[in-house]
Order: C-alpha cells, then structure tokens, then sequence
C-alpha cells in the first residue's frame, strides 16, 4: 500500500541548555508532552525549593543529581531519594523537595496541575494523531504497596534477552532506561519505527546524536532529507508515528537516556524482559479507568 506523507508528522525537540524555561523561584522547569505523556524537566537552580505534582494514575520520578524528598498529601512522612534513582508515585499530590543543584524529570501520563503552564511542544498536538493507541488504563498493582517506590537504577537488572536496556513499568507508562560508557557501536545501532505510539527519549547524562527517517510515499516532492540531530544532556525528543529512528551516544564519558512510552510496552512485557512486571497484571476491561 503506497503511504501517505501527510501522516508523517514532525519530531519534538527540545535543548532544554537553549530553550527558555518557566521559572518558579530559583528552579527552572520544562514541560513538553507526547500525545499520551507529559514530562516536565525541573533544574532547582542554586537554592533548595519545593513544588507540587498531581497525576490521576501512576508516575515517575527520576532523580540523576541531589536528593528529591517526597511527601505524598496528607500523609507527614518524607520518603528520600537519592542521586540515580527513580520513585514510582501512586496516583495523587505529593510535594517535591530538592536542595541546590538537584535535577529531576517527573514522567506522567495524566496531568491535573498543568492549566495555564507553557507546553514547549503544545502545538504539536493540535488537531491529535488518530493513529496512536490511547492509554487507558492497561494494567493495575497486583496488591498494596507503598505509596511512594524508591528504585536505585544500578540495582534494576536488565534482561539476558535485552542487556543493554533496564525496562520499568508502571499501570499506564513504561521506560527503557540505556546507560554505557564511552560512544556506542556504530556497527549496532537499531533503526526502527512504530506504527501506533509515540517514543519519548530524554537524554540525561553525555552527548547523542538522533538518526531520523522519513519513510518515502508515492509523492517525491513531499520526500525529506534524513536527520541527525545534535542531542546534548539535558534534552528531550518526540519521535512521531513511523519515523525511523535510532540514537547513537557519541564522544568519552558517561551516557544515560531514558526512552518514555504510554500506555506500556505489553510487547516488552510479555516476554519477561521488564524487571517490575511481577508487581502488575492486565486490568479487566470492565473496570473503570
């Protein structure tokens, strides 16, 4: 079947070292989204401060730098998170607490404190793209469980069928998280595409490049050139509907990205490949959402 172009939408990108940030006393936020997803990138800037999150189903804290201390509403108790490590928030409000040079990214599929802020990439959107899968609510916690989940990355193990990505999941999102020394094997990078949902990668720690295709239709003057688009840390890329991508880590030092999707990968989770899998199981269609 010849493909239609026009259904090619365009990537997101944000350099959040070049994009202006909202700022909230001394902290500096950005906040983008995919169609099913929000992340917001919070900079704390030189002073401690605190702010709010509200999330109608389950989210993701991930803490690269300093120490996030979290209290979920109502509740007085202070659960700590250190540096590298990522907090899994029951549905509700929490205060977030940082000190100076603390950095985290909050992953959520719903949002209920968004109104008025600005969406760097709000007017991709505008009108939605039929073709992604809503979320829903796909999967639920097997039995209660503390409110808020404390996970240190180096201690999440990666699958021996995928060792080089240490996946989580959560009721709506799911993660592959990707860390490794030095720039990555030209000779494996993995270009593909998806058919019916989005991919977020943000890029934490080190420098990447994003290789970017767009499949050709029947119509060449609507054809683009590939992209290799420049990534530094922080960032955060929108990969649409059927563009081909694939990142590669280039340069010395430390690399850490975290590749975001909503709802879960169930593909990725049904072959036992995500190492929190055991604590959910598909939802029954008849529950509410």
């Amino acid at each position: 079947m010849t493909q239609t172009l026009s259904r090619i939408r365009d990537r997101g990108f944000a350099d959040f070292n070049q994009t202006p940030p909202e700022i909230d006393q001394a902290r500096s936020h950005w906040l983008m989204r995919g169609q099913n997803f929000w992340l917001e990138w919070v900079d704390f800037g030189v002073e401690a401060g605190t702010f709010e999150v509200c999330s109608t189903d389950e989210a993701m804290v991930f803490v690269p730098a300093g120490t996030l201390q979290l209290e979920a509403a109502g509740d007085a108790t202070s659960i700590q998170v250190p540096p590298h490590s990522v907090a899994i928030l029951a549905a509700g409000r929490y205060r977030v607490s940082g000190g100076a040079s603390t950095r985290c990214a909050v992953f959520t599929s719903q949002r209920e404190d968004l109104a008025g802020r600005r969406v760097i990439n709000a007017a991709s959107y505008e009108p939605l793209d039929d073709r992604i899968l809503p979320t829903g609510r796909p999967y639920r916690r097997k039995a209660s469980a503390a409110r808020i989940q404390v996970l240190e990355i180096g201690r999440i193990m990666a699958s021996k069928d995928k060792p080089r990505l240490k996946m989580l999941q959560t009721e709506t999102l799911s993660v592959n998280i990707v860390e490794y020394d030095g720039p990555r094997n030209r000779a494996e990078l993995s270009p593909h595409s998806h058919a019916s949902f989005e991919q977020g990668s943000l890029a934490i720690q080190g420098e990447f490049v994003h290789h970017l295709r767009t499949p050709w239709g029947g119509d060449a003057d609507q054809w683009r050139d590939d992209e290799h688009l420049r990534a530094p840390s922080p960032s955060l890329l929108i990969v649409p509907v059927e563009l081909i991508h694939t990142t590669e880590g280039t340069g010395a030092g430390h690399h850490f990205l975290v590749d975001l999707f909503s709802p879960p990968r169930t593909d990725f989770i049904a072959k036992g490949w995500v190492f929190n899998a055991a604590d959910y199981e598909a939802a029954d269609d008849k529950e509410p959402a």
